[in-house]
């Protein structure tokens, strides 16, 4: 049998957010790929036509086939982040729909952290607006690999070649402000199909490829870090039956590098080393393991591994640190404050946090920073310094983005309150 590399095995499978301002279409765009690639059942088509019809609606609403909740449906806006799943011959697709509105940043924030790749719609009438700026900025902050302009509602500027382009030009000025490494552009109408599966006969002088084929095609093999091993250890896994008596393996999700059996590791925070002997998933031994899969690895030496700790290179690793400087999106009403405690969980360590300083706000708009800004109210996104009970095994989020992402947790209700990005350490 032939071994797995990296490149192929994650090219299977692409995560991706859609953003934009209200009514832009995103929900029309994802029923849109949805009923295109043929990945919705014969019975939701039926009931959507059937609601289609009841609402009054002179064509088939394929945006019914994602805002799922009653209540947002009634109001007319998506509310929430809907994860939607479809798949091609080419390659499987998980969908994170967030909302567009101003006041869910923090949905976001949550849809596009871990994904591949960001499409941000942009209605062809209006053009940008603050909602696009806001957008590519959170999908530059989280450092989202690949983004997608797409201009949405062509059939209503009449297929407009200098409408895209400027468009395209306006964007493309401003997301040279950020770190935005692959930018492409492509003019749609989702509500017609135009270049969503196939390319359009409406805008002949476009020569790119349909949203699909894009979205088919995209390499992002290369995107995870395959240089900086990392193993945050989730379970100790020691048998209770006799015969496996002497069995010690520990299981976790490779968050970088590549492992193989046989390598020199080092496990923090102790800076004990030792070697692999295996490396065991679901399906049974491999001879070596990357981003992202789940495995378990056993170890040359007995010593002391625990949940939270980092099996790494002796030569490579990350920081150990209770001083951490981070962007913080926060995501509650009540505000972030200096002095407050709060839950930090980091890959599987978790540990006490106290607020030390609020440095900055960002303006998500115009990308000015706020430097007397005293708190983040909700939804705002600042410079904050922490301070932890037990150090962090960390990187900065640039350089990874598990091992430099965490979220704060209020103690006392146990809710998610904030998603940080570490920018430094120590």
């Amino acid at each position: 049998m032939t071994a797995t590399t990296p490149t192929e095995a994650n090219a299977g499978l692409l995560r991706f957010a859609t953003a934009g301002s209200v009514d832009d279409g995103k929900s029309t765009l994802i029923g849109r790929l949805l009923f295109d690639s043929k990945s919705i059942f014969t019975d939701q088509l039926e009931s959507v036509e059937r609601t289609s019809q009841q609402r009054g609606d002179e064509y088939t609403n394929l945006a019914l086939l994602t805002d799922g909740l009653r209540s947002e449906r009634e109001q007319g806006i998506t509310i929430d982040v809907a994860y939607r799943y479809f798949a091609t011959p080419r390659r499987t697709f998980i969908i994170a729909d967030t909302p567009g509105h101003v006041q869910y940043t923090r949905n976001m924030v949550t849809g596009a952290s871990t994904a591949d790749l960001a499409i941000v719609l942009v209605d062809a009438r209006k053009g940008l607006v603050e909602q696009s700026r806001r957008h590519a900025f959170i999908v530059s902050l989280l450092r989202v690999p690949h983004l997608v302009l797409a201009v949405n509602k062509m059939d209503l500027v009449d297929w407009s070649q200098e409408v895209f382009d400027e468009i395209h030009r306006d964007f493309t000025a401003f997301a040279t402000k950020l770190d935005i490494p692959d930018l492409t552009a492509v003019p749609i109408s989702a509500l017609q199909g135009d270049n969503i599966v196939s390319r359009s006969e409406n805008m002949p002088w476009y020569e790119g490829s349909s949203l699909l084929h894009h979205l088919e095609n995209v390499h992002i093999a290369s995107d995870r870090n395959l240089v900086d091993v990392r193993l945050p250890v989730q379970y100790v896994i020691r048998p209770q039956s006799m015969q496996h008596a002497d069995y010690r393996a520990y299981a976790g999700q490779v968050a970088g590098g590549v492992l193989k059996p046989g390598d020199e590791v080092m496990v923090l925070p102790s800076g004990l080393t030792t070697k692999i002997t295996s490396i065991d998933t679901a399906d049974g031994p491999v001879e070596e393991a990357f981003p992202p899969m789940s495995v378990t690895v056993r170890l040359e030496d007995e010593i002391d591994v625990s949940r939270g700790d980092m099996i790494c290179r002796p030569h490579n690793q990350p920081f150990v640190a209770q001083d951490i400087d981070a962007m913080v999106s926060w995501m509650t009403d009540a505000p972030l404050v200096p002095g407050q405690k709060l839950a930090i969980k980091h890959t599987t360590r978790s540990a006490r946090t106290v607020v030390k300083d609020i440095q900055y706000r960002l303006d998500v708009n115009t990308l000015h920073r706020d430097d007397d800004a005293g708190e983040l109210g909700l939804n705002d996104i600042g410079r904050v310094r922490l301070r932890t009970t037990v150090p962090l095994l960390a990187d900065e989020y640039r350089r990874n983005r598990i091992t430099g992402g965490f979220i704060l947790v209020d103690e006392t209700t146990h809710r998610t309150v904030g998603a940080g990005m570490i920018t430094s350490a120590g």
